[in-house]
């Protein structure tokens, strides 16, 4: 994540951070997070969730670890409760989402998947087609006449 942000500074883009107060000094320092103009430092790693969800349009997974795989299960599980219809990507960049997809699959064929269609991430093999993957999936979620909400209830 650090890099991704970096990059997005450096080529004159924004970047919102939000970390929970005790991986401060874990993950980076106090000083390095004044590069951020909109920070917001959390108590909990849930109440990280909870706000990343509720400031967020859609959900990009790029390949990474156990965070980056705990998040997107939980919010795939949002979206097929029907929490949200906020699109949901994977960057799968050489394959790398490819057993992760399997596995979900897998899910859907054995009846382990309710309400599919409310679980219908997207799959991107370039990061160029991130952007236009989300402005495609926003313009089929904004023509729909189905009213879910948008924002996850206090849990």
């Amino acid at each position: 994540m650090g890099a991704l942000a970096r990059g997005t500074l450096k080529g004159g883009g924004q970047v919102g951070a939000i970390i929970p107060s005790f991986l401060i000094d874990r993950e980076t320092t106090k000083a390095a997070l004044t590069v951020f103009e909109d920070l917001t430092i959390t108590e909990t790693m849930h109440e990280r969730k909870h706000k990343m969800f509720e400031r967020s349009d859609a959900f990009v997974a790029l390949p990474g670890g156990l965070g980056t795989l705990e998040e997107i299960v939980e919010i795939m599980t949002w979206g097929q409760l029907g929490r949200h219809r906020k699109p949901m990507v994977f960057a799968n960049i050489k394959g790398f989402w490819d057993p992760m997809l399997a596995m979900l699959d897998h899910f859907g064929r054995t009846g382990f998947i309710h309400s599919d269609h409310l679980l219908q991430p997207i799959v991107v093999d370039r990061v160029e087609a991130i952007i236009p993957a989300i402005v495609s999936a926003t313009i089929k979620v904004d023509t729909s006449d189905e009213v879910i909400p948008s924002v996850i209830d206090k849990m």
